[in-house]
Protein backbone atom coordinates (compact mmCIF):
# COMPACT_ATOMS: atom_id res chain seq x y z
CA UNK A 1 0.00 0.00 0.00
CA UNK A 2 1.51 3.74 -1.29
CA UNK A 3 4.59 1.54 -2.32
CA UNK A 4 7.23 0.55 -0.02
CA UNK A 5 5.55 2.68 2.91
CA UNK A 6 2.95 0.71 5.08
CA UNK A 7 0.10 2.86 7.21
CA UNK A 8 -0.61 1.12 10.60
CA UNK A 9 -2.88 1.52 13.16
CA UNK A 10 -6.07 0.21 14.68
CA UNK A 11 -7.39 3.75 16.17
CA UNK A 12 -8.05 7.08 14.49
CA UNK A 13 -5.26 8.68 16.37
CA UNK A 14 -2.93 5.50 15.42
CA UNK A 15 -3.78 5.78 12.03
CA UNK A 16 -3.68 9.77 11.39
CA UNK A 17 0.15 9.32 13.33
CA UNK A 18 1.71 6.86 11.30
CA UNK A 19 0.47 9.34 7.79
CA UNK A 20 1.91 12.19 9.73
CA UNK A 21 5.14 10.76 10.89
CA UNK A 22 5.22 9.75 6.88
CA UNK A 23 5.26 13.00 5.73
CA UNK A 24 6.94 14.35 7.88
CA UNK A 25 9.91 11.91 7.41
CA UNK A 26 9.44 12.63 3.13
CA UNK A 27 8.40 9.15 3.33
CA UNK A 28 4.83 10.21 1.51
CA UNK A 29 5.57 12.84 -0.59
CA UNK A 30 3.07 16.09 -1.18
CA UNK A 31 0.75 14.87 -4.03
CA UNK A 32 0.58 11.47 -3.21
CA UNK A 33 -3.05 9.68 -3.29
CA UNK A 34 -3.90 8.12 0.17
CA UNK A 35 -5.81 5.00 -0.50
CA UNK A 36 -9.63 5.18 -0.53
CA UNK A 37 -11.19 4.99 3.00
CA UNK A 38 -12.89 1.78 2.77
CA UNK A 39 -10.04 -0.24 0.88
CA UNK A 40 -7.72 1.04 3.65
CA UNK A 41 -10.13 0.17 6.29
CA UNK A 42 -9.97 -3.30 4.66
CA UNK A 43 -6.95 -3.60 4.79
CA UNK A 44 -6.10 -2.28 8.48
CA UNK A 45 -9.24 -4.75 9.03
CA UNK A 46 -11.04 -1.53 10.86
CA UNK A 47 -14.09 0.16 10.75
CA UNK A 48 -14.91 2.50 8.06
CA UNK A 49 -15.71 5.10 10.43
CA UNK A 50 -12.37 4.66 12.19
CA UNK A 51 -10.49 5.67 8.84
CA UNK A 52 -12.93 8.64 8.08
CA UNK A 53 -12.05 9.90 11.51
CA UNK A 54 -8.32 9.47 11.06
CA UNK A 55 -8.91 11.37 7.57
CA UNK A 56 -10.88 13.92 9.50
CA UNK A 57 -7.76 14.38 11.87
CA UNK A 58 -5.24 14.71 8.96
CA UNK A 59 -7.27 17.51 7.38
CA UNK A 60 -7.39 19.52 10.19
CA UNK A 61 -4.35 19.60 11.10
CA UNK A 62 -3.41 20.71 7.30
CA UNK A 63 -1.15 17.12 6.17
CA UNK A 64 -3.81 16.04 4.11
CA UNK A 65 -6.88 17.22 1.53
CA UNK A 66 -9.47 16.04 -0.22
CA UNK A 67 -10.87 16.24 -3.51
CA UNK A 68 -14.43 14.58 -3.89
CA UNK A 69 -14.19 11.67 -6.07
CA UNK A 70 -10.50 12.46 -6.29
CA UNK A 71 -9.63 11.14 -3.08
CA UNK A 72 -7.53 12.79 -0.67
CA UNK A 73 -3.18 13.56 -1.31
CA UNK A 74 -0.69 14.81 0.78
CA UNK A 75 -0.40 18.53 1.05
CA UNK A 76 2.53 20.23 0.17
CA UNK A 77 3.79 21.13 3.30
CA UNK A 78 4.64 24.68 4.74
CA UNK A 79 8.28 25.79 3.10
CA UNK A 80 10.59 24.59 6.16
CA UNK A 81 12.82 27.56 4.64
CA UNK A 82 10.93 30.72 4.02
CA UNK A 83 11.42 32.92 1.66
CA UNK A 84 12.96 35.28 3.14
CA UNK A 85 15.80 33.13 3.24
CA UNK A 86 16.00 33.95 -0.73
CA UNK A 87 17.28 37.05 0.16
CA UNK A 88 20.90 38.39 -1.77
CA UNK A 89 23.17 39.61 1.10
CA UNK A 90 25.09 42.54 0.32
CA UNK A 91 29.02 41.68 0.39
CA UNK A 92 31.76 44.19 1.29
CA UNK A 93 31.87 47.61 -1.35
CA UNK A 94 27.90 46.28 -2.67
CA UNK A 95 25.21 48.42 -2.12
CA UNK A 96 22.29 46.52 -0.74
CA UNK A 97 18.98 47.83 -2.67
CA UNK A 98 17.36 44.53 -1.44
CA UNK A 99 16.32 44.71 2.20
CA UNK A 100 13.05 46.56 1.80
CA UNK A 101 13.42 48.54 4.76
CA UNK A 102 12.52 52.25 5.47
CA UNK A 103 15.39 54.92 5.13
CA UNK A 104 16.23 55.49 8.59
CA UNK A 105 16.82 59.58 8.11
CA UNK A 106 12.90 59.54 7.34
CA UNK A 107 11.83 57.78 10.62
CA UNK A 108 11.51 59.63 13.91
CA UNK A 109 13.39 59.86 17.04
CA UNK A 110 11.31 58.29 19.70
CA UNK A 111 13.10 58.94 22.20
CA UNK A 112 10.87 61.41 23.41
CA UNK A 113 7.68 58.96 22.98
CA UNK A 114 9.06 56.43 25.02
CA UNK A 115 9.94 58.68 27.74
CA UNK A 116 6.44 60.20 27.82
CA UNK A 117 5.80 56.43 28.05
CA UNK A 118 7.29 55.48 30.58
CA UNK A 119 6.20 58.61 32.49
CA UNK A 120 2.42 57.48 31.85
CA UNK A 121 3.55 53.88 33.29
CA UNK A 122 5.22 55.58 36.45
CA UNK A 123 1.71 57.87 37.07
CA UNK A 124 -0.62 54.08 35.95
CA UNK A 125 1.11 51.11 36.19
CA UNK A 126 -0.10 48.98 33.76
CA UNK A 127 -1.19 45.86 35.88
CA UNK A 128 -2.88 42.44 34.99
CA UNK A 129 -6.84 42.62 34.37
CA UNK A 130 -6.39 46.14 32.40
CA UNK A 131 -7.98 46.41 29.27
CA UNK A 132 -5.42 45.59 26.24
CA UNK A 133 -6.01 48.47 24.23
CA UNK A 134 -5.05 51.71 25.57
CA UNK A 135 -7.80 54.37 25.90
CA UNK A 136 -5.57 56.91 23.74
CA UNK A 137 -4.53 54.45 21.42
CA UNK A 138 -7.71 53.03 20.54
CA UNK A 139 -9.28 56.74 20.19
CA UNK A 140 -6.69 58.00 18.16
CA UNK A 141 -7.11 54.80 15.86
CA UNK A 142 -10.91 54.94 15.29
CA UNK A 143 -10.68 59.12 14.41
CA UNK A 144 -8.30 57.74 11.98
CA UNK A 145 -9.93 55.32 10.47
CA UNK A 146 -13.08 57.09 10.40
CA UNK A 147 -11.50 60.23 8.62
CA UNK A 148 -10.08 57.46 5.79
CA UNK A 149 -14.14 55.98 5.34
CA UNK A 150 -13.17 52.64 7.07
CA UNK A 151 -16.37 50.66 8.53
CA UNK A 152 -16.88 51.28 12.07
CA UNK A 153 -15.75 48.36 13.97
CA UNK A 154 -14.07 47.86 17.85
CA UNK A 155 -10.34 48.00 18.05
CA UNK A 156 -7.34 45.49 18.68
CA UNK A 157 -3.53 46.10 18.77
CA UNK A 158 -1.37 42.92 17.41
CA UNK A 159 2.60 42.71 17.18
CA UNK A 160 2.77 44.29 13.48
CA UNK A 161 0.74 43.51 10.35
CA UNK A 162 1.42 39.78 9.82
CA UNK A 163 0.53 38.87 13.05
CA UNK A 164 -2.56 40.40 12.93
CA UNK A 165 -3.21 38.73 9.41
CA UNK A 166 -2.52 35.16 11.04
CA UNK A 167 -5.06 35.79 14.40
CA UNK A 168 -8.00 37.15 12.03
CA UNK A 169 -7.43 33.65 9.60
CA UNK A 170 -7.35 31.59 12.35
CA UNK A 171 -10.49 33.12 14.13
CA UNK A 172 -12.52 32.21 10.71
CA UNK A 173 -10.37 29.34 8.66
CA UNK A 174 -9.25 25.62 8.46
CA UNK A 175 -6.81 23.76 7.31
CA UNK A 176 -7.49 23.14 3.78
CA UNK A 177 -9.22 26.25 3.32
CA UNK A 178 -8.34 28.19 0.48
CA UNK A 179 -6.90 32.04 0.76
CA UNK A 180 -6.94 34.36 -2.36
CA UNK A 181 -3.84 36.13 -2.16
CA UNK A 182 -2.09 38.56 -4.52
CA UNK A 183 0.89 37.31 -7.05
CA UNK A 184 3.52 39.13 -6.59
CA UNK A 185 2.70 39.75 -3.12
CA UNK A 186 4.33 39.82 0.43
CA UNK A 187 6.76 36.93 0.82
CA UNK A 188 5.98 36.36 4.47
CA UNK A 189 2.34 36.19 4.09
CA UNK A 190 3.00 33.88 1.44
CA UNK A 191 4.60 31.49 3.95
CA UNK A 192 1.85 32.40 6.56
CA UNK A 193 -0.81 30.57 4.69
CA UNK A 194 0.50 27.20 3.71
CA UNK A 195 2.16 27.37 7.41
CA UNK A 196 -1.20 27.53 8.63
CA UNK A 197 -2.58 24.68 6.19
CA UNK A 198 -4.35 26.83 4.07
CA UNK A 199 -4.04 26.80 0.25
CA UNK A 200 -3.25 30.17 -1.34
CA UNK A 201 -5.41 31.16 -4.80
CA UNK A 202 -3.34 33.76 -6.48
CA UNK A 203 -4.29 36.75 -7.66
CA UNK A 204 -2.66 39.16 -10.61
CA UNK A 205 -2.18 42.38 -9.21
CA UNK A 206 -1.59 45.85 -11.76
CA UNK A 207 -0.80 49.44 -10.70
CA UNK A 208 -4.04 49.74 -9.27
CA UNK A 209 -4.42 46.66 -7.22
CA UNK A 210 -5.76 43.54 -7.51
CA UNK A 211 -7.13 42.60 -10.61
CA UNK A 212 -10.98 41.63 -10.29
CA UNK A 213 -11.41 39.63 -12.72
CA UNK A 214 -8.85 36.95 -11.41
CA UNK A 215 -10.12 37.65 -7.84
CA UNK A 216 -13.87 36.76 -9.18
CA UNK A 217 -12.64 33.49 -10.24
CA UNK A 218 -10.53 32.54 -6.79
CA UNK A 219 -14.14 33.51 -5.35
CA UNK A 220 -16.15 31.23 -7.90
CA UNK A 221 -13.01 28.35 -6.87
CA UNK A 222 -14.67 28.54 -3.56
CA UNK A 223 -12.39 30.58 -1.78
CA UNK A 224 -12.55 31.41 1.74
CA UNK A 225 -10.86 34.14 2.44
CA UNK A 226 -9.56 37.42 0.80
CA UNK A 227 -5.87 39.63 1.83
CA UNK A 228 -5.26 42.87 -0.41
CA UNK A 229 -2.76 45.40 0.15
CA UNK A 230 -4.63 48.75 0.25
CA UNK A 231 -1.19 50.64 -0.67
CA UNK A 232 2.61 50.70 -0.89
CA UNK A 233 2.29 46.89 -2.09
CA UNK A 234 5.11 44.93 -1.51
CA UNK A 235 7.03 43.93 -4.18
CA UNK A 236 4.72 46.41 -6.95
CA UNK A 237 4.24 49.45 -4.83
CA UNK A 238 0.59 48.95 -6.10
CA UNK A 239 -2.23 50.80 -4.43
CA UNK A 240 -6.07 50.59 -4.71
CA UNK A 241 -7.61 53.31 -6.95
CA UNK A 242 -10.48 54.88 -6.20
CA UNK A 243 -12.49 52.81 -9.48
CA UNK A 244 -10.75 49.43 -9.01
CA UNK A 245 -12.10 49.53 -4.84
CA UNK A 246 -15.66 50.21 -6.90
CA UNK A 247 -15.27 47.18 -8.99
CA UNK A 248 -14.08 45.10 -5.85
CA UNK A 249 -16.84 46.13 -3.41
CA UNK A 250 -18.93 45.48 -5.96
CA UNK A 251 -17.56 42.18 -6.62
CA UNK A 252 -16.98 40.75 -2.50
CA UNK A 253 -20.94 42.25 -2.26
CA UNK A 254 -21.64 38.65 -3.78
CA UNK A 255 -19.77 37.08 -1.36
CA UNK A 256 -20.74 38.00 2.06
CA UNK A 257 -19.51 34.83 3.62
CA UNK A 258 -16.03 35.40 2.46
CA UNK A 259 -13.82 36.94 5.41
CA UNK A 260 -11.91 40.36 4.03
CA UNK A 261 -8.21 41.29 4.96
CA UNK A 262 -6.67 44.34 4.24
CA UNK A 263 -3.31 45.39 4.93
CA UNK A 264 -2.50 49.26 5.10
CA UNK A 265 0.87 48.77 6.21
CA UNK A 266 2.04 52.21 3.86
CA UNK A 267 -0.38 54.66 6.04
CA UNK A 268 2.29 57.18 6.93
CA UNK A 269 4.23 57.19 4.02
CA UNK A 270 2.26 57.31 1.36
CA UNK A 271 0.20 60.53 -0.24
CA UNK A 272 -2.35 58.70 -1.98
CA UNK A 273 -6.11 58.39 -0.58
CA UNK A 274 -7.47 55.03 0.73
CA UNK A 275 -10.04 53.32 -0.86
CA UNK A 276 -11.07 50.83 1.85
CA UNK A 277 -12.91 47.56 0.75
CA UNK A 278 -14.28 46.88 4.33
CA UNK A 279 -17.60 46.49 5.02
CA UNK A 280 -19.06 44.65 1.95
CA UNK A 281 -18.56 41.31 3.35
CA UNK A 282 -19.75 39.62 6.92
CA UNK A 283 -16.26 39.78 8.57
CA UNK A 284 -13.31 42.05 7.42
CA UNK A 285 -10.50 43.48 9.38
CA UNK A 286 -8.11 46.63 8.13
CA UNK A 287 -4.62 46.25 9.66
CA UNK A 288 -2.24 49.36 9.98
CA UNK A 289 1.19 48.64 10.76
CA UNK A 290 3.94 51.58 12.49
CA UNK A 291 6.84 49.46 11.00
CA UNK A 292 7.48 51.77 7.81
CA UNK A 293 6.26 55.16 9.54
CA UNK A 294 8.17 54.83 12.38
CA UNK A 295 10.35 51.88 12.67
CA UNK A 296 9.84 47.70 12.07
CA UNK A 297 11.24 47.55 15.69
CA UNK A 298 8.18 49.11 17.24
CA UNK A 299 6.30 45.62 16.74
CA UNK A 300 2.54 47.14 16.56
CA UNK A 301 -0.84 47.36 14.39
CA UNK A 302 -3.86 48.31 15.04
CA UNK A 303 -6.61 46.35 13.72
CA UNK A 304 -10.31 46.99 13.68
CA UNK A 305 -13.33 44.87 11.91
CA UNK A 306 -16.56 43.54 12.27
CA UNK A 307 -17.25 42.72 16.23
CA UNK A 308 -17.21 39.24 16.20
CA UNK A 309 -13.49 39.32 14.46
CA UNK A 310 -11.91 41.29 16.81
CA UNK A 311 -13.51 39.64 19.61
CA UNK A 312 -11.98 35.91 18.49
CA UNK A 313 -8.59 38.06 17.95
CA UNK A 314 -8.69 39.27 21.45
CA UNK A 315 -9.90 37.10 23.07
CA UNK A 316 -7.60 34.45 21.32
CA UNK A 317 -4.77 36.86 22.12
CA UNK A 318 -5.76 36.77 26.13
CA UNK A 319 -4.74 32.97 25.80
CA UNK A 320 -1.31 33.69 24.37
CA UNK A 321 0.24 37.00 24.82
CA UNK A 322 -2.39 39.02 26.76
CA UNK A 323 -1.65 41.91 24.78
CA UNK A 324 0.76 44.24 23.13
CA UNK A 325 2.39 46.49 25.74
CA UNK A 326 1.33 49.55 26.85
CA UNK A 327 4.72 51.24 26.46
CA UNK A 328 4.51 50.15 22.82
CA UNK A 329 0.73 51.77 22.52
CA UNK A 330 1.63 54.87 24.58
CA UNK A 331 4.50 55.44 22.71
CA UNK A 332 2.59 55.41 19.50
CA UNK A 333 0.16 57.31 20.75
CA UNK A 334 2.57 59.79 21.57
CA UNK A 335 3.86 59.53 18.16
CA UNK A 336 0.39 59.78 16.19
CA UNK A 337 -0.87 63.01 18.78
CA UNK A 338 1.90 64.90 18.07
CA UNK A 339 2.38 64.38 14.35
CA UNK A 340 5.98 63.21 14.43
CA UNK A 341 6.09 62.91 11.14
CA UNK A 342 4.78 64.70 7.76
CA UNK A 343 3.01 61.96 5.63
CA UNK A 344 3.52 63.84 2.95
CA UNK A 345 6.89 65.00 2.90
CA UNK A 346 8.19 61.40 3.83
CA UNK A 347 5.94 60.10 0.67
CA UNK A 348 7.55 62.58 -1.18
CA UNK A 349 11.07 61.48 -0.18
CA UNK A 350 10.31 57.87 -1.07
CA UNK A 351 8.31 59.30 -4.72
CA UNK A 352 10.90 61.42 -5.98
CA UNK A 353 13.19 58.34 -6.01
CA UNK A 354 10.98 56.28 -7.22
CA UNK A 355 9.58 58.17 -9.89
CA UNK A 356 13.49 59.05 -10.79
CA UNK A 357 14.16 55.65 -11.21
CA UNK A 358 11.27 54.27 -13.26
CA UNK A 359 11.99 57.54 -15.98
CA UNK A 360 15.72 56.48 -15.86
CA UNK A 361 15.06 52.97 -16.57
CA UNK A 362 12.49 53.88 -19.09
CA UNK A 363 15.56 55.82 -20.72
CA UNK A 364 17.23 52.55 -21.24
CA UNK A 365 14.65 50.74 -22.33
CA UNK A 366 13.71 49.12 -18.93
CA UNK A 367 10.21 48.39 -17.96
CA UNK A 368 9.36 49.12 -14.14
CA UNK A 369 5.99 50.06 -11.92
CA UNK A 370 6.17 51.25 -8.50
CA UNK A 371 2.95 53.65 -7.90
CA UNK A 372 3.82 53.87 -4.06
CA UNK A 373 5.74 53.09 -1.24
CA UNK A 374 9.48 52.13 -1.24
CA UNK A 375 9.96 49.70 -4.39
CA UNK A 376 10.27 49.52 -7.40
CA UNK A 377 9.29 45.73 -9.56
CA UNK A 378 11.20 45.24 -12.37
CA UNK A 379 10.16 42.26 -14.68
CA UNK A 380 13.29 40.25 -16.46
CA UNK A 381 13.52 37.52 -18.56
CA UNK A 382 15.89 35.69 -16.51
CA UNK A 383 15.61 36.72 -13.29
CA UNK A 384 18.93 33.98 -11.15
CA UNK A 385 21.06 35.56 -13.98
CA UNK A 386 19.84 39.44 -13.36
CA UNK A 387 20.39 39.54 -9.59
CA UNK A 388 23.89 37.39 -9.74
CA UNK A 389 24.74 40.15 -12.50
CA UNK A 390 23.53 43.09 -10.84
CA UNK A 391 25.32 41.70 -7.71
CA UNK A 392 28.89 41.68 -10.10
CA UNK A 393 27.61 45.40 -11.07
CA UNK A 394 27.88 46.20 -7.28
CA UNK A 395 24.12 46.30 -6.70
CA UNK A 396 21.93 43.84 -4.29
CA UNK A 397 18.69 43.42 -5.11
CA UNK A 398 15.71 41.23 -4.34
CA UNK A 399 15.03 37.66 -5.97
CA UNK A 400 11.26 38.01 -7.19
CA UNK A 401 11.04 34.16 -6.10
CA UNK A 402 10.66 35.53 -2.56
CA UNK A 403 7.32 37.05 -3.74
CA UNK A 404 6.00 34.92 -6.40
CA UNK A 405 3.77 32.09 -7.00
CA UNK A 406 2.60 31.89 -10.88
CA UNK A 407 3.38 35.56 -12.34
CA UNK A 408 6.16 35.97 -14.43
CA UNK A 409 9.50 36.87 -12.98
CA UNK A 410 11.11 39.72 -11.50
CA UNK A 411 13.12 41.75 -9.46
CA UNK A 412 12.58 44.36 -6.64
CA UNK A 413 14.42 47.37 -5.81
CA UNK A 414 14.19 49.14 -2.81
CA UNK A 415 14.53 52.79 -2.92
CA UNK A 416 14.70 53.86 0.36
CA UNK A 417 18.81 53.79 0.53
CA UNK A 418 19.34 55.56 -3.27
CA UNK A 419 20.78 58.86 -3.74
CA UNK A 420 20.18 61.08 -6.65
CA UNK A 421 23.32 60.41 -7.42
CA UNK A 422 22.67 57.05 -7.45
CA UNK A 423 19.83 56.53 -10.25
CA UNK A 424 22.06 56.91 -13.36
CA UNK A 425 24.14 53.90 -12.30
CA UNK A 426 21.60 51.47 -10.87
CA UNK A 427 19.51 52.12 -13.59
CA UNK A 428 22.49 51.41 -15.88
CA UNK A 429 23.36 48.12 -14.32
CA UNK A 430 19.87 46.87 -14.18
CA UNK A 431 19.59 47.76 -18.30
CA UNK A 432 22.83 45.71 -18.76
CA UNK A 433 21.80 42.82 -16.49
CA UNK A 434 18.69 42.31 -18.47
CA UNK A 435 20.44 42.20 -21.51
CA UNK A 436 18.81 45.67 -22.96
CA UNK A 437 21.83 47.99 -22.91
CA UNK A 438 23.64 44.76 -25.00
CA UNK A 439 20.55 44.98 -27.61
CA UNK A 440 21.04 48.78 -27.74
CA UNK A 441 24.60 48.73 -28.74
CA UNK A 442 23.79 46.33 -31.52
CA UNK A 443 20.46 48.13 -32.84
Amino acid sequence: MLGEYRIEGRRASEIAASVEQAVGAGELQPGEVLPPLRELAVYLEVNPNTVAAAYRTLRDRGVIETAGRRGSRVRPRPPSTSREALRVEAPPGVRDAADGNPDPALLPPLERALAEAAACSARRPVLYGAPAVGDDLAALARSAFAADGVAEGPIAVTSGSLDAIERVLAAHLRPGDTVAVEDPGWGSLLDLIPALGLRPAPVGVDEEGPLPEQLARALQDGARAAVVTDRAQNPTGAAVSRDRATELRTLLAEYPGVLLIEDDHGHGIVDLPLHPLSGVTDHWALVRSTAKAYGPDLRLAVLTGDPVTVDRVRGRQLLGPGWVSHLLQDAVAHLWRTSAIDPEEVAGAYGRRRDALIRALAERGVRARGRSGMNVWVPVPDETGAVARLLHSGWAVAPGARFRMHSPPGVRITVSGLSDDDIAPIADAVAAATGVGEARRYE
